[in-house]
């Protein structure tokens, strides 16, 4: 009779764990008790009073915005009415769910409540410090229901209604939705399919709640819900997958959602035939181009790879890249992209995305181990293997792009030691012939590599200190091999050179270095 009372919740932190660890001795001393008839004809006569009591019962219709929750007690309650009286103890369980303390922050109708771990209630005076206890009880309440109500798709329902009511935290909906699955999905008897829907419910509202809040489980979750959905079967994988833009973002859809479900071992977990695999990977197909069109920098490689098996999908893909590629995207992004398109057996095209990349790219006289150097290279091979006009198309790139000397000089050698065209593109013919560097295209990159090391050698000699005198001048040596390789090369380095010494006659031993090296 005490506990049922209605009563308001006390100040201090000392206190309020005393009223949780009092009710818990208390409800452990009754659980003790053997129920006879007599103690259940009168814990069901307590019951009854208590919904009806009106402002003196915990349990009455209306309470008092800071009374004491009754989830713990209303659980015993609850576990020792049900195999006497199942709707009495579904009345007083269900009355027990509310938690008002919570409903001036949240109005008890919204789902999409921002609160993410423990609730947190803005401006209340006096504190409550045990309210992340007081909803971790309020969440075992509703999971003691929802294992009771087991196969009673009625009671299931009734059950959801009031944790999407009264439950304001998307962890504890989540551990809901979690608990509602193991117990659907035993290991050594079929599924209970009612029960896996609720579960799937629960599990999109946490989708839902959590889309636009940060959540250190959101990846965790976003993986459980897909396994909830296969579970389920296929129209909730399609449903998922269709309403894709409430519950994930572009990236989670294609990266995790789609990814998992077109996987092996999703189609051989629902044993899917022919036409319905099909439906599922239209599906996949049409969310990839959504999300593409959407964030193209993070969605586009995995759409071209959702798209694979669908040319007319596979061609839209391409073109929404090609299109986000002027504005929206990255070097890094393209060049990616760019590697897939060739290593899918498409070279032209990687071409053409590895040229737009190029224009996004700026490599500044001193950054030789800039991560994009690998790509640049990369690029410059692919162009050079395509043929003679790939690689003319290339180089006004390179050089608008790439300022770095000793990057310009690896792609100007590695032009010159085999022929271009050696990809063997249908319907082409190559000469076979190595191209010479006093003609176009390799003559520009020739200038353009010259030019960089003569601006990195005065920019070098600007700040250089006697430490690093001797690497300064294997940098010339390199540079010396590159004037060699045009025409009037020597002539060209000797006027460089004599241009040094005049420049930097008063770096002494620098200059005594150059002379012994160069002349």
């Amino acid at each position: 009779m005490g506990m049922g009372q209605q009563r308001i919740m006390p100040e201090g932190l000392y206190a309020q764990d005393k009223v949780c660890r009092n009710e818990e001795q208390i409800v452990s001393k009754l659980q003790e008790l053997e129920l006879d008839d007599l103690l259940v004809q009168t814990l069901r006569k307590q019951a009854i009073q208590l919904l009806e009591a009106g402002p003196f019962s915990g349990l009455g219709e209306i309470i008092h915005r800071e009374s004491v929750p009754m989830h713990t007690f209303a659980k015993y309650v609850f576990s020792a009415l049900l195999p006497h009286d199942a709707d009495l103890a579904y009345k007083v369980a269900l009355r027990a769910m509310r938690l008002p303390v919570l409903e001036s922050s949240a109005s008890s109708g919204d789902v999409g409540h921002p609160h993410h771990g423990i609730s947190i209630v803005p401006s209340r005076y006096p504190r409550w410090f045990t309210l992340g206890h007081l909803e971790s009880q309020q969440c075992e309440l509703a999971s003691t229901m929802l294992t009771a109500a087991k196969g009673d798709m009625l009671r299931l329902r009734t059950v959801l209604e009031a944790i999407q009511k009264n439950i304001h935290s998307s962890s504890l909906i989540f551990k809901l939705a979690q608990d509602a699955f193991k117990i659907a999905t035993p290991a050594d008897s079929p599924p209970d399919i009612t029960l896996l829907n609720v579960a799937l419910e629960l599990g999109l509202q946490v989708m839902r709640m959590t889309l636009s809040t940060l959540n250190w489980r959101r990846r965790e979750m976003v993986r459980w819900l897909v396994t909830c959905a296969t579970e389920v079967g296929l129209r909730a994988l399609v449903s998922i997958l269709q309403s894709w833009y409430t519950l994930f973002t572009p990236t989670e859809a294609t990266s995790i959602v789609a990814a998992t479900v077109m996987s092996h071992n999703t189609i051989l977990r629902l044993s899917l035939d022919y036409p319905q695999r099909e439906e599922l990977a239209s599906c996949a197909r049409t969310l990839a181009l959504q999300c593409a069109m959407k964030d193209p920098q993070n969605c586009a490689l995995s759409a071209l790879t959702l798209c694979e098996k669908d040319h007319i999908a596979f061609e839209t893909a391409y073109q929404i890249v090609i299109d986000a590629a002027s504005t929206g995207m990255t070097y890094s992004q393209l060049f990616t992209i760019a590697r897939y398109m060739e290593h899918r057996g498409y070279p032209l095209r990687s071409f053409k995305l590895a040229s737009l990349a190029m224009t996004h790219l700026n490599l500044a006289y001193n950054q030789d181990t800039h991560p994009a150097i690998n790509d640049v290279l990369w690029a410059c091979a692919l162009s050079h293997s395509l043929g003679k006009n790939e690689l003319a198309a290339i180089i006004p790139l390179v050089v608008k792009s790439v300022h770095c000397a000793t990057v310009l000089s690896d792609i100007l050698r590695r032009c010159t030691m085999t022929a271009p065209g050696l990809a063997g593109i249908p319907g082409r013919r190559n000469s076979g012939k190595l191209m010479s560097t006093d003609k176009a295209p390799l003559r520009q990159l020739l200038d353009a590599t010259i030019s960089a090391y003569i601006n990195t050698t005065h920019s070098r000699l600007t700040h250089i200190s006697p430490r690093h005198y001797g690497e300064f001048i294997e940098f010339l040596s390199k540079a010396r091999e590159t004037f060699l390789l045009a025409q009037d090369g020597h002539i060209q380095f000797a006027q460089f050179i004599d241009n040094l010494k005049q420049i930097y006659k008063g770096k002494k031993k620098l200059m005594m270095l150059v002379r012994e090296r160069f002349g």
